[in-house]
């Protein structure tokens, strides 16, 4: 049965990647992409990391898909179309592509993955949760607080951006 499951997951989401690329309609690429996001998600799920899949749901397909959305909306109109890449953009990209591809395919063959037998202790949430606001060794709370900087610099870049208008200090 899982097996089954993970040829209909990647069989969306080799289809729906497909179509999100080659896609002329700006916002229905985005959707495209919802879809092969929700598709990582359910292989989160089929493999039981379930917090992982929570997070590709609610980070990725919820709050950045949101985001592309209104940024197509702000920028282009919903019924604009992308120009179409020269012929000999194309065959580049697909050159590249395919060079990736095999390099990616190489790399999997290469490694031996052995799970050991002794390692079937399961990660729980305050585990991570631990981990990543410790002040020891391993600990990433110093990263977590730069990029929440990070981020609020962000907004208040985008507010000023879609403001439109130049901000002045009155004295």
């Amino acid at each position: 049965m899982e097996q089954i499951i993970f040829y209909i997951l990647s069989l969306i989401m080799v289809v729906f990647a497909i179509a999100s690329v080659t896609s002329r309609m700006i916002l229905r690429s985005v959707v495209y992409l919802l879809f092969v996001l929700c598709a990582i998600a359910g292989f989160y799920f089929l493999i039981d990391y379930n917090y992982l899949a929570a997070i590709q749901l609610t980070v990725y397909a919820g709050g950045i898909i949101v985001l592309f959305i209104f940024s197509v909306l702000l920028i282009h109109h919903i019924e604009s179309k992308l120009d179409v890449a020269s012929l000999g953009r194309r065959i580049l990209v697909g050159l590249a592509s395919l060079v990736g591809a095999g390099l990616t395919l190489s790399v999997i063959w290469a490694h031996p993955f052995i799970v050991a037998e002794n390692s079937a202790r399961s990660t729980e949430v305050r585990d991570i949760g631990l981990g990543m606001l410790s002040y020891g060794d391993g600990g990433y709370i110093l990263p977590f607080e730069v990029i929440s900087i990070l981020l609020l610099a962000a907004m208040i870049g985008a507010i000023i951006v879609a403001k439109g208008t130049r901000l002045t200090i009155k004295d």
